[in-house]
């Protein structure tokens, strides 16, 4: 059951709980690897879309030079509070702002970052044209994308875990969306049909997803992430039970105490 609505509704406690139990669990490390290889580049203007709860952003204020400004974008406003109440380490710019409809004049860009944000736009193409849009020539636009959920370890045990709760209708909410976009083709050809001319740049990524427990991976997946709205759209009462299932599930594979998976993303970039 697809739900364009609730799959990019971060809000209520998501983003509080995205930011505290997610972000360290699967984020950070995509944070540190995407931003190296932006500033390397050393780009005076970096525009980021899908900013989330700041995670990529605090880092961009950390690394890049103090004279490259930064304006970072999501289209949920609650998710921008949260990254506003962690701070950064400098000024930033946040905007509300849809990838689809960005609200900035042509170029005004040299790089175009968004770290785990493309699966969710609904038109692909639509949000790559508008990155073209607002780079300057010779700009880049760097993104990443979750790899397939079985690359995925944490991710993929929840989902089959909650299968067995809701047998009929399973909530396939991390298959379908944050690892629904890793075909390397199809997001060439999104780019193509974007207007880029330029060959993408591909590489992929693996890197080590730990939580002190298997409750606060549970915890994260579930209550932290839109798979909640899903869950609650089956059955309200059964929340508390899902993240129990998942949890049970997580140490079966992963063991009681401390737990630490798999997790693989393709990191994507094209020039203009």
């Amino acid at each position: 059951m697809n739900n364009p609505e609730t799959d990019t509704a971060f809000a209520g406690s998501i983003p509080e709980l995205y930011e505290t139990l997610l972000v360290p669990l699967i984020f950070e490390p995509y944070a540190v690897d995407i931003v190296a290889r932006l500033a390397a580049r050393l780009p005076a203007r970096v525009l980021e879309v899908a900013a989330g709860t700041g995670v990529v952003t605090r880092q961009l204020a950390g690394v890049l030079p103090a004279g490259t400004s930064i304006v970072a974008t999501d289209l949920n406003q609650p998710m921008l509070d949260r990254a506003i109440a962690v701070g950064t380490a400098r000024s930033v710019e946040w905007r509300q702002a849809d990838a689809l409809d960005l609200p900035f004049p042509d170029g005004s860009f040299d790089a175009v970052v968004c770290q785990f944000g493309a699966m969710f736009f609904p038109d692909k193409a639509k949000a790559f044209s508008q990155a073209r849009r607002v780079l300057a020539p010779g700009g880049v636009f760097l993104f990443n994308v979750w790899d397939r959920i079985e690359d995925n370890e944490f991710a993929d045990t929840v989902t089959t875990a909650l299968r067995a709760l809701f047998p009929d209708d399973p909530p396939l909410f991390m298959a379908r969306v944050p690892h629904g976009y890793n075909d390397l083709a199809t997001i060439a050809r999104d780019l193509g049909n974007a207007g880029f001319a330029a060959a993408p740049r591909t590489s992929t990524v693996s890197a080590r997803s730990r939580a002190p427990s298997a409750r606060d991976a549970a915890r994260a997946y579930c209550l932290g992430t839109p798979l909640r709205s899903e869950i609650e759209s089956r059955d309200r009462s059964q929340l508390d039970r899902a993240v129990q299932v998942a949890t049970e599930a997580l140490a079966g594979r992963f063991g009681s105490g401390a737990v630490d998976g798999k997790i693989q993303a393709h990191v994507v970039a094209i020039d203009k």
